[in-house]
C-alpha cells in the first residue's frame, strides 16, 4: 500500500514538474522570439547585414574569377552549368531584390 502511494506521488510530481517545465520554457522561448525579432527589425542591425551581405558577394566574386583563371578548363561542366544558372536566375541588371536573409541585393 505504501509503495502503490509513493509510486502515485512521483507520478504526479513528475506529471507536475513536466507541465511546469514546459509552461516556462515555451514562454522564455516566446520572450527570445520576440527580442530577437526586435533586434533583427532594428535599422542599424538591419543595415549592418545587409552591408556585410553585399562584402560576401564581392568577395565571392571575385574568389570565383581567381579560382577560374587557375583551374581554366578544369572545371567540370555541371559546375560551369550550375554557376552559370545561379547567375541567370539572379539577373544581371541593377535591380535591388530580397534575398533569403530579408537583404537586398544588387544583381
Amino acid at each position: 500500500m505504501a509503495a502503490m502511494r509513493y509510486r502515485l506521488t512521483f507520478v504526479v510530481g513528475l506529471a507536475l514538474g513536466y507541465v511546469l517545465g514546459t509552461r516556462a520554457g515555451r514562454e522564455r522561448y516566446e520572450q527570445l522570439r520576440k527580442t530577437a525579432r526586435q533586434v533583427s527589425q532594428n535599422p542599424a542591425v538591419r543595415n549592418t547585414a545587409e552591408s556585410a551581405a553585399q562584402q560576401g558577394r564581392q568577395f565571392a566574386g571575385k574568389a570565383y574569377h581567381v579560382v577560374s583563371e587557375k583551374v581554366g578548363d578544369r572545371v567540370p561542366d555541371s559546375v560551369s552549368e550550375r554557376v552559370r544558372s545561379l547567375r541567370e536566375r539572379n539577373g544581371h541588371g541593377t535591380t535591388r531584390t530580397a534575398d533569403d536573409w530579408g537583404t537586398t541585393t544588387n544583381t
